[in-house]
């Protein structure tokens, strides 16, 4: 006879189950490759921009026909401020007398010393009459002057740089300068004596001959004379002492026109950023 059944005991629910979470959707391999390639190439063309940009801004500029005439422009007419006086009328010019004037083939060489250069003055000051009613009416700014001695100490000449607003300007004033009145010689710039010196006796009643040349925005005057004191007579200059007048004013103005018109080297720029 079977004996008595034990009762089953009760099932216990594990104690710590947790619900298995849902399977990750695997992402395909190719598509993990193209988000790398893509990363990549966004990178290296980031990369490409950079240095493009950092060679550029080193690499030699370049201006314009217009730019570059504006720079010289610009460059020429701040010499008269920038520039020392010395730098503007040099110690000594070398000038010639042609050969013919003194019945040979030969020219002859002489120098020309400066006694002193003068304040800067007003166009209105520095200049006759004649010739400061044109310079004011083309904006004229300033006119700067120094005399020299031949090298014989008998004549003078002072040279007078008249500073424009532009080369039109300038150009404009020397087409507009008035003609010589009558026998006398050509409206210019006025005579600067300093005394006691050779040319103490050097004034406006003893210029005997004028000259005048353009240079960018300046235009240049020179007048020459007897350093001793002696008034210009019509007609009394003649043979070697006006070849050597004339000698010494176109040489002297010149030499000043030449330098401080002279066109600078061509504007470049050494491409840094900065530049």
């Amino acid at each position: 006879m079977p004996g008595p059944r034990r009762p089953l005991s009760p099932q216990r629910p594990l104690a710590d189950a947790q619900p298995e979470p849902p399977a990750r959707q695997a992402v395909p391999r190719y598509r993990r490759k193209g988000f790398v390639v893509t990363a990549l190439a966004l990178s290296l063309v980031g990369l490409v921009a950079s240095v493009a940009g950092l060679v550029v801004q080193f690499l030699p500029r370049t201006f314009s026909a217009a730019q570059k005439q504006q720079i010289i422009t610009w460059e020429v007419g701040k010499r008269w401020r920038i520039w020392s006086a010395g730098q503007i009328f040099p110690g000594t010019i070398r000038y010639h007398v042609p050969g013919s004037a003194l019945g040979g083939a030969t020219d002859l060489a002489l120098v020309a010393h400066r006694i002193g250069i003068t304040r800067e003055a007003s166009c209105r000051t520095a200049t006759d009459p004649a010739v400061a009613r044109i310079l004011a009416r083309n904006g004229c700014l300033a006119v700067l002057r120094a005399t020299y001695g031949d090298a014989t100490r008998s004549l003078a000449v002072t040279v007078g740089v008249a500073v424009l607003p532009s080369l039109a300007a300038a150009r404009a004033t020397q087409r507009a300068l008035p003609s010589p009145p009558g026998n006398g010689p050509r409206p210019g710039v006025r005579a600067v004596p300093f005394r006691h010196t050779p040319v103490a006796r050097f004034g406006n009643q003893q210029r005997q001959l004028t000259w005048e040349r353009g240079a960018g925005p300046y235009l240049v005057f020179a007048t020459v004379g007897y350093a001793d004191g002696r008034r210009r007579v019509p007609g009394a200059a003649k043979g070697y002492a006006t070849a050597e007048m004339l000698g010494l004013e176109g040489w002297v103005g010149a030499s000043v026109a030449t330098h401080i018109g002279a066109a600078p080297p061509p504007p470049s720029c050494p491409g840094g950023p900065a530049c």
